[in-house]
């Protein structure tokens, strides 16, 4: 198996990381940057992010497994501890393998048909460059309302742990084909409206942001923040696409989510 490993960059993480390719030798394991069959992260969630989006062209084809050398993550679920355990397992191909739902964002500039196309494990939020942010929210086609606040978030399932939560947003399970929209700091008074709640849409639903004053944004995928100008339009949907997890074993989602939150 074909495999690489990629370390958040402390010390602790690069040194098991070491530990790791030495121990993978004995079986045999090649280690290729280039076609991995499986990516290892080590450090959190934020480091499953970026070995993520480095291997996003080749999701059909690449399984990811995460190992947090911090506090608990949502993708990266092993112990440092458990590593030799880790090792053995992946050697054996001792593992099923679990999908979880992406988000698709399209940017179209100006009036024209040029586009830029980005896919989000977490989320992808939009605020203004600096101006009042008033977009105008159209579901299938359909307007919806004219938003003014700060931004607006969406997010994925298994991105609903994340700044969709800080936000108010629901969570949801990650087997749940589905996107969810919410709101940061939205004017609600006697003059503007929004709808003020958090939305969900089914695989089949498209959502697009379309400027009303401002067109510069700053339009964020995961980590990665980059100011788009002259934007026309923000199209949401969930992606063809899924990142596929390697499951070792069983960690339900609502575990998780009450190790996380509640108490561990």
């Amino acid at each position: 198996m074909k495999y690489v490993i990629f370390s958040k960059g402390d010390e602790k993480s690069n040194l098991l990381r070491l530990s790791m390719i030495a121990e993978f030798r004995e079986y045999e394991m090649e280690y290729d940057e280039q076609e991995p069959e499986l990516v290892l992260s080590i450090g959190g969630d934020g480091t499953l992010l970026a070995a993520f989006h480095e291997y996003e062209h080749r999701l059909s084809k690449t399984v990811f497994l995460g190992i947090h050398t911090g506090h608990l993550g949502f993708y990266a679920d092993w112990r440092p501890h458990e590593a030799d355990k880790l090792v053995k397992l992946i050697a054996a191909r001792d593992y099923s393998v679990v999908s979880y739902p992406l988000l698709k964002t399209t940017v179209r500039y100006g009036l024209g048909k040029k586009e830029a196309e980005y896919v989000a494990l977490n989320e992808s939020t939009i605020k203004s460059s600096g101006g009042p942010f008033v977009v105008d929210v159209l579901i299938n086609g359909n307007h919806f309302e004219r938003f003014r606040g700060d931004g607006l978030c969406m997010s994925t399932p298994s991105g609903t742990t994340a700044y969709n939560k800080s936000l108010g947003g629901a969570l949801m399970h990650p087997s749940i084909s589905a996107m969810q929209l919410t709101e940061m700091a939205s004017i609600n008074n006697r003059i503007y409206r929004t709808i003020g709640s958090p939305l969900i849409f089914p695989d089949h639903h498209e959502v697009s942001l379309r400027p009303v004053n401002d067109k510069d944004f700053q339009i964020s995928i995961d980590h990665l923040s980059i100011l788009h100008r002259d934007v026309g339009e923000i199209r949401y949907e969930v992606a063809k696409e899924k990142a596929q997890f390697a499951r070792l074993r069983q960690f339900p989602f609502w575990q998780r989510v009450h190790d996380s939150f509640i108490e561990d």
